[in-house]
């Protein structure tokens, strides 16, 4: 650094004075366009300033003329990190590793990026190289942390946010990180504690509140409830990053605030990215229909969805699977695997990655089956990879982004006037919006109530909801219903110790003996299908009602007695009892649902009558023929498709509504 001018622009650089700074450097490059200290120190001071792509771009120019700088390619990397372009910065720190291995903040940002880009293994790698090379190191032990969390290794996780916090703790992102990973764990009681220590910390803790209250919930710990509520609907309208879409779909009835969640989280953590697809016009020979989620394994959203994905029209659709979850080795994979034509793991691809792929596939559909629920990923439709984006399924409710141009659902869960609240265009299926699969196995090994702890001849209401659901409304319902029908018992679900421990207290508070609630652990979907014809009635939940819990009860010959909601989530289970033929057991006020399920406890003969009619209705009626269902939701692709084809926008459509086709279908491709 022999220019005095460069010299002097270090010197005001080192001040702070970034104006003097440009202005010497630039002074500097008129003379020497090739000067490798003014091109990288100006790309600095950009940098310092935000503006990454001037940064980029002048510490690139730098390094064509010193390739071996690494605080060049460190820089650079930053700027691209901010620019989204991971890819490229982590080209750029791995020459600056292979140059000077062991910098442990080289290591630490190598980590970030690999993590941004959904390569969690890789990135655990460096961050332990960080820490190998520096142990009291505490940023890497809190990104180990965040790709333990990743990978779901919750335990190991929590020792590195610990580690984090012993060196800070007060750092309140630590703490924020370590309650989460309470909250997976189940620790839901650590978890609130955990949460309210970051509120006390930080008030507007970006999603804090919502998320003490979910913990709350699946606790079952009502205390302050509806104060809790209020307060976090008047912090949505006022634009707060108060709670989650899916966590506020507990305990939310209103339409317009859940519309206000979504929005706020999209913007937050979903921009809309760079557009992929050029608004080409594909003419596949099929029509290429992808299906994006965490979910092909032993789970509840694979369990509904495996039949459908069977029963794809092989000569009209062309099916694909973006599977971004964990390959657990089950029958289920395996039978996922088969039902595709294609079946493509990427979870080790980043967002931008697996989007780059729908649009090489020329995919016309991707439907995205995860919303905002847990290990979803909808930063790869964020690209716009399809010509047509859809949601279904696994989130009941909008998604409130534009990128989406449809949701999937039926008459009763978006019911007319509904619409204003749906960023998306509806498509309505005619009989139910839930796809269900007619080979689910049910266990035909002998049960005997005694065998699961329930009184041979008891009356035995039954809710195998999330614990999260029961709402106190609800519960003390219940518990009139208990106080009423001599003897009877409430089966609920296991979800955790917390949960059995605070409702058991709970119905003593109302007078009913504790042991009267019994408590059903997890386990294989066969066992658990089979244990339900050991109950008398299913009792619903709400604001958010019995989801894949209603359709296992109804295909085990199980009614459900539920309540209409205001929101999505407040109403499948009206849709499914109505596509079994069902309508009776759907109730509109809380009144009428708890005089309904008395009535139903009281007339053995009435309910006798109400299950063979379910037992008859489960292979006559819509809600189970999964053939019948897949026609529909083809359906209802080629009128999405056909709309495309013709330049119409996205638009509101009702399959019933449309005049059939000659193969039976509600509309045709041209």
């Amino acid at each position: 650094m022999t220019d005095a001018r460069l010299q002097d622009g270090f010197r005001a650089h080192q001040a702070g004075d970034l104006d003097k700074a440009e202005r010497l450097y630039r002074d500097v490059l008129t003379a020497d366009r090739s000067n490798f200290d003014a091109l990288y120190l100006l790309g600095y001071v950009h940098l310092q300033r935000g503006q990454c792509e001037a940064a980029e771009r002048r510490i690139g120019e730098a390094l064509t003329i010193n390739p071996r700088s690494v605080d060049a390619s460190f820089n650079r990397a930053r700027a691209l990190m901010n620019l989204g372009r991971h890819m490229e910065a982590l080209s750029c720190l791995d020459r600056a590793v292979s140059i000077r291995p062991g910098i442990p903040d080289l290591l630490l940002t190598r980590g970030n990026v690999l993590l941004a880009l959904n390569r969690a293994a890789e990135a655990l790698a460096s961050y332990d190289e960080a820490i190998a090379a520096k142990p009291d190191f505490p940023e890497a032990w809190n990104n180990r942390g965040n790709a333990l969390a990743d990978l779901h290794r919750l335990d190991e996780a929590l020792s590195s946010y610990e580690r984090m916090l012993a060196a800070r703790p007060s750092d309140v992102g630590a703490l924020h990180h370590r309650a989460l990973t309470l909250l997976e764990l189940k620790r839901y009681e650590e978890a609130a504690h955990g949460f309210a220590d970051v509120l006390k910390a930080q008030p507007a803790f970006p999603y804090a509140r919502g998320n003490l209250l979910y913990s709350r919930l699946n606790a079952c710990d009502w205390d302050g409830l509806e104060r809790e509520r209020g307060d976090i609907s008047a912090r949505l309208k006022a634009g707060e990053r108060v709670v989650t879409p899916i966590q506020h779909a507990a305990f939310s009835s209103s339409l317009e605030d859940q519309l206000q969640a979504a929005r706020i989280w999209a913007a937050d953590k979903y921009p809309a990215a760079e557009t992929l697809w050029r608004e080409e016009a594909y003419r596949n020979d099929r029509i290429r229909v992808a299906y994006l989620s965490a979910d092909f394994h032993s789970h509840a959203t694979a369990a509904l969805m495996a039949g459908v994905f069977e029963h794809h029209d092989r000569e009209r659709f062309q099916t694909v699977a973006m599977s971004f979850g964990p390959d657990d080795g089950s029958d289920m994979r395996a039978r996922l695997v088969a039902a595709f034509d294609s079946f493509v793991d990427v979870r080790d691809k980043s967002d931008g990655e697996v989007a780059a792929l729908l649009r090489q596939r020329k995919v016309d559909i991707a439907v995205d089956l995860k919303g905002y629920t847990q290990d979803a990923r909808p930063g790869i439709l964020a690209h716009r990879a399809a010509p047509l984006q859809v949601g279904y399924l696994g989130f009941p409710g909008t998604m409130g982004v534009d990128y989406i141009d449809y949701i999937i659902a039926d008459r009763t869960v978006i019911p007319a006037g509904h619409e204003p609240f749906y960023s998306e265009k509806i498509a309505y299926l005619p009989d139910t919006y839930q796809a269900n699969d007619a080979k689910r196995r049910i266990s035909q090994s002998a049960l005997a109530r005694r065998d699961l702890g329930l009184p041979e001849e008891a009356f035995v209401f039954c809710c195998f909801n999330n614990n999260f659901k029961i709402m106190p409304a609800i519960f003390a319902i219940w518990m009139e219903l208990l106080a009423a029908v001599e003897g009877s018992v409430l089966w609920l679900l296991q979800d955790n110790a917390a949960a059995a421990r605070n409702l058991q207290r709970e119905a003593a508070a109302r007078g009913i003996a504790p042991e009267r609630l019994i408590f059903a652990q997890r386990t294989n979907l066969d066992a658990h299908l089979a244990r339900h014809r050991l109950a008398d009635l299913f009792l619903d939940t709400l604001p958010y009602n019995a989801h894949t819990s209603a359709s296992d009860a109804l295909w085990a010959g199980l009614p459900v007695v539920t309540c209409l909601g205001e929101t999505f989530a407040g109403r499948v289970a009206a849709s499914l009892s109505r596509a079994v033929g069902l309508p009776e057991l759907v109730t509109e006020s809380l009144g009428d649902y708890e005089a309904l399920a008395l009535r139903l406890a009281r007339d053995p003969a009435m309910l006798s009558a109400l299950k063979a009619k379910l037992a008859h209705n489960r292979a006559t009626h819509p809600l189970f023929d999964t053939a019948r269902f897949t026609r529909n939701l083809e359906a209802a692709y080629i009128v999405m498709l056909e709309r495309h084809r013709q330049t119409l926008p996205p638009a509101h459509f009702a399959l019933s509504d449309l005049a059939p086709s000659a193969d039976g279908g509600a509309a045709s491709l041209a």
